[in-house]
């Protein structure tokens, strides 16, 4: 079983699980613990071959690393804990995650809070992950990552994100990274479908207004994803909002899931 770590309140307060990006762990959201545990049951996931996770036989048998094994993970942790159902809260990467589970497992998912949502790769996004793809076997992954932490967070304003991001990319093995850079590289049928799909799940985005390189699509996505889906932009923010504005994403956040609390 993947590596999780919980803080449990108590049976009547509602779940809510968190799902950091690729190169990425659970410690991305350490200005978040503080913040929900004290409302919330709160799920922190180490997806497979990040931070403290590392293979189980299940794993071994999965063999796989597609999106749909990713998330076969994360229930796994819920089954084993009985969790039945969550809110979910995810970054950059780790939002395809969460739309997976809710695709597979809609009866699982409370809402989606996708924060530095992708739901497209743009032009640059695709050139980069082309180029990526070619070198990905004869520079060390590390030198990679920094590139794509530079181009998606470039401004001395992402520099924690960027950092905290790299920091923990050292983590991960050359091969768990190639693992994971060729799931990433076949996404774009899978994102298609999640686009022209909108589940009949509440559907929280929240991006910063400096997010260049993912922004534009979801503001796109929000003209036919009417139904469920709201979008909140965080200004002076970059790609990963939960470190770039702590404060203002955990409140958000929180209204969200109070807001829905309150209506059932």
């Amino acid at each position: 079983m993947i590596n999780y770590t919980k803080y449990f309140r108590s049976e009547s307060r509602p779940w809510v699980t968190f799902i950091h990006g690729a190169g990425g762990s659970s410690t991305i959201w350490y200005r978040q613990i503080k913040a929900f545990a004290r409302n919330y049951n709160v799920l922190l996931i180490d997806l497979r071959g990040h931070g403290n996770s590392k293979k189980t036989v299940i794993q071994e048998i999965r063999q796989n690393y597609t999106f749909r094994n990713v998330a076969l993970d994360v229930l796994e942790v819920m089954d084993f804990e009985g969790i039945q159902k969550s809110h979910f809260a995810g970054i950059s990467l780790g939002t395809i995650v969460i739309r997976q589970i809710a695709e597979d497992h809609p009866e699982r998912v409370e809402s989606m809070i996708m924060g530095g949502a992708i739901m497209k790769l743009n032009t640059r996004s695709q050139i980069l992950m082309k180029l990526g793809f070619i070198f990905k076997s004869v520079l060390p992954y590390l030198l990679l990552y920094k590139f794509f932490a530079f181009v998606i967070m470039p401004k001395n304003t992402h520099k924690e994100s960027r950092n905290l991001f790299i920091r923990e990319a050292k983590k991960l093995y050359q091969n768990e990274f190639i693992k994971w850079y060729k799931m990433t590289a076949d996404i774009n049928p899978l994102l298609k479908l999640f686009r022209n799909v909108e589940l009949p799940i509440p559907t929280l985005y929240i991006m910063g207004r400096e997010d260049h390189m993912f922004l534009p699509s979801i503001q796109q996505l929000m003209k036919s994803h009417t139904k469920f889906s709201e979008l909140i932009i965080v200004e002076k923010c970059g790609h990963v909002v939960n470190v770039d504005e702590p404060e203002v994403f955990n409140a958000e956040v929180s209204n969200f899931i109070n807001k829905l609390s309150s209506s059932y």
